[in-house]
């Protein structure tokens, strides 16, 4: 199988926002040294895109199942998969959303991926996982499905 994988980067725009801390840094390291001002403020800068890097979710579809972050779905767990852009995304992150289901959402990721779960003994119905492509992901869990043996 070709895997698929997909980091939930934020947008630039993010890490734009994120170089207000260089200022509000300056305002408070100057008064005591230029030097160390300018010095804590590209640190403080550094350490957040660091942050924002890392604790970026991985969702990846690969032999072993549907990863999402941390957690793993086996391919005998995965029911019927369907992606979701636009208003119905919209719709299932908030008013359609089961409070007992598992979710991964980033706020500048619009569509999802629900995935519902053919474990009985789970509390979770489905899970729904941000994604910019679930028409992709969708093709990759489908594919999935198909080659686990006892489907």
């Amino acid at each position: 199988m070709n895997p698929y994988r997909e980091r939930l980067l934020p947008p630039l725009t993010v890490f734009l926002a994120s170089a207000l801390l260089v200022p509000a840094t300056l305002l408070v390291f100057l008064p005591i040294d230029p030097v160390v001002g300018v010095v804590v403020a590209v640190l403080f800068y550094a350490a957040a895109v660091v942050a924002l890097v890392v604790s970026s979710p991985v969702v990846r579809v690969d032999d072993e199942g549907f990863h999402a972050g941390r957690a793993r779905l086996h391919p005998d767990e995965i029911g019927e998969v369907t992606g979701f852009t636009g208003s119905a995304a919209t719709t299932q992150r908030g008013p359609g959303l089961d409070a007992r289901a598992w979710t991964l959402f980033r706020g500048w990721v619009g569509p999802v991926v629900k995935i519902t779960l053919t474990d009985d003994s789970d509390p979770a119905p489905y899970w729904l996982v941000s994604t910019r492509r679930p028409d992709e992901v969708v093709r990759r869990v489908e594919e999935l499905r198909r080659r686990t043996p006892g489907r």
